[in-house]
């Protein structure tokens, strides 16, 4: 019996990445072109629906998920917002490609799309209950509860690198104030140090005694944040990913010290932190995901 195949779209600022999955997960093909600048919707859309006929020619695939820069309404149709997009504001990205493809769309961040992917064929695979936290330019986040992803009543919960953790920090675009985004991203890194993460883990790695400290640091941070969610949620792992979790084997024992005198025993018994796996594949593989559980 043939598996159902379904294909998966990250829409980034500068490519549109795309990759043709089976329902087991195997990545049959994948394929990139560059984003249409301008970004406008329209440009946009037609270039996806073009790079999904060169990917999957024989229309072979039953539907098409896409994560986009920026949070989707809760019933996965319409890019409410898309960052560093040219004129995008509540599109009906979904309806659009639809027409275009003939294939059922559904449409999530792309926070959330990398974390579901994680959790489907990456370092969340074993377990049912995940929350994963990406370290990047900002910090994004997304909650696996049950397999599923979880997006609240209007598709904009879990934005774990918006939680509180200074009230008197740094203000955040969010409006916040000391977010977990505002201790734990590269631009924080950049703020505190004026150096970029790669500089402080070579300086670290070779022996400078600052650096190290900085990255004892950064993971007491990141581990007061990680224990407010873990609280709220109890998952079986907490997934790190972004550009920042190249470091991690200088931050995550404090991480993992900060989480053992922070949250109880009966809370985080038997739960990992663990680096994420697929890297740049995460957000296709999370908007393949996503088509099955929604039309698979």
């Amino acid at each position: 019996m043939t598996e159902q195949q379904v294909i998966g779209v990250d829409l980034g600022g500068s490519a549109i990445k795309l990759g043709r999955f089976t329902q087991s997960g195997h990545c049959l093909a994948e394929f990139a072109v560059p984003t249409p600048q301008p970004a406008t919707p329209e440009l946009v859309i037609a270039a996806m629906a073009d790079a999904i006929a060169t990917l999957d020619p024989n229309r072979e695939a039953v539907a098409i998920g896409v994560g986009t820069p920026g949070p989707a309404d809760a019933a996965g149709r319409i890019a409410r917002v898309a960052i560093n997009l040219a004129g995008w504001h509540d599109v009906p990205i979904a309806d659009a490609l639809e027409a275009k493809t003939g294939r059922s769309v559904t449409v999530a961040n792309d926070a959330n799309c990398a974390g579901l992917g994680e959790a489907w064929l990456g370092a969340g695979r074993n377990f049912k209950d995940v929350l994963t936290l990406t370290l990047g330019t900002g910090v994004g986040g997304a909650i696996i509860l049950d397999g599923k992803l979880f997006v609240g009543r209007n598709g904009t919960a879990g934005e774990l690198g918006l939680i509180t953790l200074n009230p008197e920090g740094p203000p955040c675009n969010s409006g916040n104030r000391g977010s977990l985004e505002q201790h734990c991203s590269v631009q924080a890194i950049r703020r505190e140090t004026g150096l970029a993460p790669a500089t402080l883990f070579d300086q670290a790695k070779a022996g400078d005694e600052g650096a190290i400290a900085f990255w004892q640091t950064y993971g007491r941070w990141l581990g007061a944040g990680i224990a407010s969610l873990v609280y709220v949620l109890t998952p079986e792992a907490v997934i790190l990913g972004g550009g920042i979790s190249a470091a991690a084997e200088l931050f995550l024992p404090t991480t993992l010290a900060e989480l053992e005198t922070r949250v109880l025993l009966s809370s985080r018994e038997g739960m990992q932190v663990l680096v994420a796996e697929l890297g740049n594949q995460a957000g296709i593989a999370g908007a393949a995901r996503l088509a099955l559980q929604q039309y698979g």
